[in-house]
């Protein structure tokens, strides 16, 4: 199987997604992909863990690993979060840097650049958000980063619209090495259904409540079942908060936030599992979690 793959060409490899928050890392996985598995929302730190989504082409396979929004950490939770989006770089073989060209954050940046230029692997650039920007003012931005790094290439897209996302791609497959696939061709990700269910249903409670809760929030699935032959799905979760004023904020008057949060988690767990589903949530006060070593393990962090 090599010797086929090196004789017709293909190309494979782990393309390590990096970025300050809001860059719109999980948005151009998503498009990628053709389909969601990274959650996205316009309030930073949305994405906490790796995510893994492979890309299959008829010449190349690209397994994308999103991460979370690089930044100087201070809490325990973001010291973990920004170590997990640093450790993809020992495992890739490509990085993808997005930078959204509309609201730059210098010191996420510089901080990129420096770990970047510590390493050997090639560097791609995506210059995001270009929708949201005049022409001169991107040409600027395109003269300004080519000649802060040695890039394999440097492309100007919007994550949103698709706009110039396939030349990114291509620009990713010339920098790939040659050899076979990793995955099958029907692998879209590694992640069991059970954690993207609980990032759906974490990105709906951050998408539906204010400014204080989207830190201060984890996902729990208690409990996901298959009953009438798998024509039924049912899922238990738990939504853990830090303060009581939170968990009041979540669950709203006479229950009709967490009901809206639980209608709208379950119609994408629907789609994206193809059967009906029955989703319950529950509302639990974890003091403090976020700077609990012990709560954050529990967590997953």
């Amino acid at each position: 199987m090599n010797t086929t793959d090196n004789e017709t060409g293909f190309r494979s490899g782990f393309v390590a997604i990096l970025g300050a928050p809001n860059a719109g890392k999980s948005t151009l996985l998503n498009r990628v992909l053709g389909q969601k598995i990274s959650i996205t929302s316009k309030k930073p730190q949305t994405t906490r863990n790796r995510i893994l989504g492979v890309v299959h082409g008829p010449t190349a396979q690209m397994v994308f690993l999103d991460t979370p929004g690089i930044h100087r950490a201070k809490t325990p939770l973001n010291v973990r979060i920004v170590d997990a989006a640093l450790a993809t770089l020992s495992e890739a073989d490509l990085v993808l840097l997005v930078v959204d060209v509309q609201t730059p954050d210098k010191g996420s940046e510089k901080l990129l650049l420096d770990k970047l230029a510590q390493q050997n692997t090639p560097v791609v650039l995506a210059l995001n958000k270009i929708d949201q920007v005049r022409r001169p003012e991107l040409l600027r931005e395109i003269e300004h980063w080519s000649a802060r790094f040695p890039f394999s290439a440097v492309v100007p897209i919007s994550a949103k619209s698709g706009e110039q996302v396939e030349r990114l791609q291509q620009a990713m497959e010339a920098s790939l090495p040659s050899g076979p696939p990793f995955f099958p061709p029907e692998s879209v990700t590694d992640l069991p259904m059970r954690f993207i269910a609980a990032e759906m249903i974490r990105e709906k409670v951050i998408r539906l409540t204010g400014q204080e809760i989207p830190y201060a929030v984890a996902v729990t699935i208690d409990a996901f079942k298959e009953e009438k032959q798998g024509a039924l799905i049912r899922i238990h979760a738990t939504i853990h908060v830090e303060r009581a004023s939170q968990k009041g904020i979540v669950i709203g008057k006479q229950g009709a936030k967490l009901k809206q949060i639980g209608e709208a988690a379950r119609k994408e767990i629907e789609a994206m599992l193809e059967t009906r589903v029955f989703l319950k949530l529950f509302v639990r006060v974890q003091k403090n979690w976020t700077k609990d070593t012990k709560a954050l393990r529990k967590f997953g962090y």
